[in-house]
């Protein structure tokens, strides 16, 4: 199981991320850097421990307000062979279009940005090695309900994402979790969302969960490097 840690982007900074309530997110503050500004930020990040992705949440593009993409494009130039999962609200094939052949980056395909359920077949006919986000918020699934049955639909590597659980320490969705893994046994489960410490990650490594996002464990310094080199060199 790998971490990958978060980096939440908007107004040029790193910010940090707390139940999904993006108006009120504040620039990061983390004892790895006293900075917010995203290439130190995962600059600090690497040294801390060998990650091999990071996922970029474009908080501007997801909210049609802007991008980062050229600030995306340079991480994964300055940093490579680092890999970057960008979630920058893709819902149709001319938004994941620029995207599709640039070194490095791995689309997220986030369910809360598209219309329609049919509308991931042909964001995934671009670009098929694309992760797809099967978004919720206090239960309730965010986008197309009929997404979230249709296992037959997803690609390989499917991110169970709790936001209201980010930044809340409240413990990983473990429920959801199993659903999901029973639901669809053959794909990669990814993890986001109330990591808490090196307990949590033991459960949901013993649960078969081949990935976790995370990032306030790791800025407030609950996880310390020997947990995160662990998990991040596997």
């Amino acid at each position: 199981m790998l971490i990958v840690p978060v980096i939440d982007l908007m107004g040029g900074r790193v910010v940090h991320a707390r139940r999904g309530d993006r108006s009120n997110y504040r620039p990061l503050q983390s004892v790895l850097t006293p900075s917010s500004e995203p290439f130190e930020v995962v600059r600090a990040l690497l040294e801390l421990a060998p990650f091999p992705a990071i996922y970029a949440a474009d908080l501007d593009a997801i909210l049609n307000r802007g991008n980062h993409a050229a600030i995306v494009r340079e991480i994964a130039q300055r940093f490579a062979p680092l890999r970057v999962w960008l979630d920058a609200g893709f819902s149709s094939r001319s938004d994941i279009e620029p995207w599709r052949h640039t070194q490095g980056i791995v689309p997220v395909i986030g369910s809360e940005s598209l219309a329609t359920a049919a509308h991931l077949t042909a964001l995934l006919a671009i670009a098929p090695d694309a992760v797809l986000s099967l978004d919720t918020r206090d239960e309730v699934p965010l986008g197309p309900a009929a997404l979230f049955t249709q296992p037959q639909s997803w690609p390989r590597r499917v991110i169970v994402m709790t936001l209201d659980r980010v930044g809340a320490g409240s413990g990983p969705a473990f429920a959801r979790l199993r659903a999901i893994a029973a639901l669809a046994p053959d794909r990669q489960l990814v993890a986001a969302g109330g990591v808490r410490n090196a307990e949590d990650l033991q459960a949901l490594e013993a649960l078969g969960v081949q990935a976790v996002l995370m990032a306030s464990a790791i800025h407030d310094g609950t996880l310390d490097r020997a947990s995160l080199r662990r998990f991040a060199e596997q």
